[in-house]
This record gives structure tokens, C-alpha cells and sequence, in this order.
């Protein structure tokens, strides 16, 4: 899914890939970093990690890209013009519909064959992030299905599609209205390290990767509830 705001035809463009869980704080930051910079028009792509560095792999045109994990971020290293940087840090809770109809009170409890549980597929690092929970709790999960991302499985359950599923924290922090969440222990998470790379070399790339960095960046991260390194 692309996002693009203003900008006019002789504008420079920017093409960013982002990681699916980016996407509120992006989106903010895209609008913020277009007012400094009028003449530059960036244009967001949000995605599984897995599949846009799969389209960089492939060649796809794209300046900036921001990933959910270190392990998806190596792939691209050869066609990337930059060094990654980890910007933010995220990690993973259980989310119910609100109210919590089914009194989910665990990673135990996603184990009840009457409930439905999405998941992310194990090939973005949403999933890969939850198959490592569920390894270090000992628990055995069957999801009904494997998302394409970590928002469809957050939007799944605001729905009323699913009675729980594994998210990012920021995925209910940008959802709480419609959802309610189940603490994972700190013994049984992870933290998910997400760097940032320039891939095709150029100005606006680096100060649009600076401005990340920085501290409109930092604070409009902190502020959609993602850790800062």
C-alpha cells in the first residue's frame, strides 16, 4: 500500500519501503518531513518486510528502506548505498477484541481449539517474532490463519474475525479503541530491533533517514509507542 501526500510534477521524488507496523508514525512523519522539505515529494510503500525486500532483491526502485528486523534488513545490504541504523525497538503483546468476550489471560490460552487465533506468517518478522514467544513459553498454537502482515491480524481481531492474535505493542496502541491487549512476560518476548538504510544514494534519502533519526522522529516514535535505542 502506497501513501503519498502533496507535492506537484517537478517535484523530486522519494520512494520509502516500510515495514506494515510503521505505518501511523510513517505516514505522520511523511507529512512533517514534506512541510521542511516543500520540493521533495515522498512517497510511501508499506509491506510485510519480507516481501519489499524481496522487491529490492528483484530491483525494485526504492530510496529509503525501514524493516522490522536485522535479519530482513542483511538481505538487502548489497543493493543498499548505506549503513542500517536501528531507530526504534518494538515488542509483541496478545490483542482481543474489546472487552476481552473470551477472558483471554495468556499465551496458554491461545492454545483452546474453540478460539479463533491469527497470526502472522512466519516469513514477515511479526511472525517470525511470535514463533519465538510461543517456543519460549512452550506453547502450542494452531492459527486459524497466517497473515500477510501484522495489521491484517490486528485488523482481523478489531473486526470480531478472530477472538486473539499476536501483534506489535504499537499495533494496539494504534488500534486501542477497538481492541484490548494481554501483557506477554518480558521472559517469554522479544525485542524487535528495526534499522533503517539509505538504498539508492542521494540527498533527499539521507535527510529523510536524518530526520528519522532525529528528534521529530524520535518523539513521533516514542509518542506511537515504540522503544528508542
Amino acid at each position: 500500500m502506497a501513501s503519498a501526500c502533496g507535492g506537484g510534477g517537478d517535484d523530486e521524488q522519494l520512494l520509502v519501503f516500510a515495514a506494515s507496523s510503521l505505518t501511523d508514525v510513517f505516514d505522520r512523519l511523511e507529512t512533517e518531513f514534506e512541510a521542511l522539505h516543500p520540493a521533495i515529494d515522498v512517497v510511501v510503500s508499506y509491506g510485510g518486510s519480507s516481501s519489499l525486500a524481496g522487491q529490492i532483491e528483484q530491483g525494485a526502485p526504492t530510496d529509503v528502506f525501514a524493516s522490522a528486523d536485522l535479519a530482513t534488513m542483511a538481505r538487502v545490504l548489497d543493493q543498499a548505498d548505506g549503513e542500517p541504523v536501528v531507530f526504534a525497538r518494538n515488542r509483541l503483546t496478545i490483542v482481543v477484541e474489546f472487552g476481552n468476550p473470551e477472558a483471554i489471560s495468556g499465551l496458554i490460552d491461545l492454545t483452546d481449539s474453540n478460539l479463533i487465533v491469527v497470526l502472522a506468517d512466519r516469513e514477515v518478522p511479526a511472525g517470525a517474532y511470535a514463533a519465538e514467544v510461543l517456543e519460549r513459553a512452550g506453547v502450542d498454537v494452531e492459527p486459524a490463519s497466517y497473515e500477510s502482515n501484522v495489521r491484517a491480524v490486528a485488523a482481523k481481531v478489531s473486526l470480531g474475525e478472530a477472538d486473539a492474535g499476536i501483534v506489535y505493542r504499537t499495533d494496539f496502541t494504534a488500534n486501542g479503541d477497538d481492541l484490548d491487549q494481554i501483557a506477554i512476560p518480558d521472559a517469554e518476548n522479544v525485542i524487535a530491533d528495526y534499522p533503517i538504510v539509505v538504498v539508492r544514494e542521494g540527498d533527499a534519502a539521507q535527510r529523510f533517514v536524518d530526520f528519522v533519526l532525529a528528534h521529530t522522529g524520535r518523539a513521533a516514535l516514542a509518542n506511537a509507542g515504540f522503544e528508542l535505542p
